[in-house]
């Protein structure tokens, strides 16, 4: 058959969708040309906020209009969390949840046979680590490297859509490294649920896992660390990062509030002085390193003093973006059973667009403290279009991302598509 992907959501979906059609063209399916119609539609679903299971549905309802007679499934987090609901938008053909996602090669080859719309099982009982690297952008792959959680913040539902904490040895991740490599890849993300968690399931450490894929292969790469909790954000591997060959100066952490009263409610592991002197540390061993912030607004519990005090913290932290969300009601969550202060939906907008605010002055502020300074770029494939202040003979500019995270652009070069150049930014 021919197939098609739409992904939504985090690059952990990404990095599955491209392994689970990779599998798929290896058992004799192909993927559909652009503008043709598929066989079988396969939609990866977010769960994140309420936001994100409204575009799940958009996107569904898209794609069954788009395509009518293709087979419709759908899966990923929304599919784990609400199946019934994904099973009475009309056209939906089958559901399958987190762990079954992994055998969509399998379901889809005995279609015929498949009797019932819904295919889920308790993910918190599940074990299996299934393992995945996007290959679709020939220059930037998405190892995985961890999958669930076991934290529980009273906001969150990630643990009951993706389950407990596991993930795989230090070898078989230095292989899927090397494989990578050997494919094309010069930049590699490290990606997962919480992959500061790593080594619960084989009793290894986090450190030795970027050790080990520091000194995987003599080619020329790099590595970026996804999101990882303060907490588990030692010193030792900061200092580690700061030192390596091939890990880059760049950190995601999410914060989630500046309010310590807010932190305890959300059930977070760290205060935020812990979060300062993570941030400080980073910056006192890597002055140019980016550092990405993730911000919840409008919890329950946020009073406008907590907020007030929150965006003051994050006014005065040295972080070069923020990462906004705006707090959504998530069924099953304890959040829900606490009697706390209830922020309006206006205001929960409101506090959003200040942070959004916020975080387009740190960027700013970044990219300006670095302009004029040397920097190692990776050119992408991507076209952009010229602009009067920077023009091209072609039209067309590309683009690239420094080892910190600046992003920059050059006249269009075929020829330099993932490879490093040293420019002046």
């Amino acid at each position: 058959m021919t197939f098609s992907f739409l992904t939504l959501g985090c690059k952990l979906n990404f990095a599955e969708s491209s392994a689970l059609g990779k599998t798929l063209i290896a058992r004799g399916h192909t993927r559909a040309i652009k503008g043709s119609a598929p066989d079988l539609c396969i939609v990866n679903t977010c769960s994140v906020t309420d936001a994100a299971d409204h575009k799940d549905r958009q996107a569904i309802r898209r794609l069954r209009r788009q395509y009518p007679e293709a087979t419709l499934i759908v899966t990923g987090c929304y599919a784990q969390l609400k199946p019934g609901e994904i099973a009475d938008i009309p056209g939906v053909d089958y559901v399958l949840g987190m762990h079954e996602k992994f055998d969509i090669p399998a379901f889809v080859e005995h279609l015929e046979q498949q009797h019932e719309t819904i295919h889920t099982s308790e993910i918190r009982e599940v074990d299996t680590f299934c393992g995945a690297r996007s290959k679709d952008d020939r220059t930037r792959c998405f190892l995985k490297v961890q999958d669930g959680c076991n934290y529980f913040c009273t906001y969150c539902t990630i643990p009951l859509a993706r389950g407990k904490s596991r993930n795989p040895s230090i070898a078989t991740l230095t292989d899927e490294l090397r494989g990578a490599i050997e494919e094309g890849a010069k930049e590699i993300v490290l990606t997962g649920v919480n992959i500061g968690d790593f080594g619960r399931s084989t009793g290894e450490r986090f450190i030795d896992l970027l050790k080990a894929l520091d000194d995987a292969s003599e080619a020329e790469y790099r590595m970026r660390i996804s999101s990882c909790e303060p907490n588990l954000l030692s010193d030792e591997v900061i200092d580690f990062v700061a030192h390596s060959r091939h890990f880059a100066p760049h950190f995601h952490i999410p914060l989630q509030s500046g309010s310590n009263e807010v932190l305890k409610i959300m059930h977070r592991r760290y205060t935020r002085e812990l979060f300062k002197e993570r941030v400080e540390h980073i910056l006192r061993v890597m002055p140019q390193a980016f550092i990405g912030v993730d911000c919840m607004v409008g919890v329950r519990g946020e009073t406008e003093e907590c907020w007030e005090d929150y965006l003051g913290f994050i006014r005065s932290l040295p972080v070069s973006q923020l990462h906004v969300f705006t707090y959504s009601e998530r069924r099953n969550t304890r959040m829900l059973e606490m009697d706390l202060h209830v922020v309006p939906q206006k205001e929960r907008e409101r506090r959003s667009q200040e942070l959004h605010r916020v975080s387009e002055e740190k960027l700013q502020a970044f990219y300006a403290a670095h302009k004029g300074e040397r920097g190692v770029v990776l050119w992408e494939a991507k076209r952009v279009p010229a602009t009067t202040e920077q023009p091209s003979e072609s039209g067309w500019l590309m683009e690239g991302w420094t080892e910190n995270y600046i992003r920059v652009c050059r006249p269009y070069d075929k020829a330099k598509i993932n490879t490093f150049e040293e420019v002046v930014i």
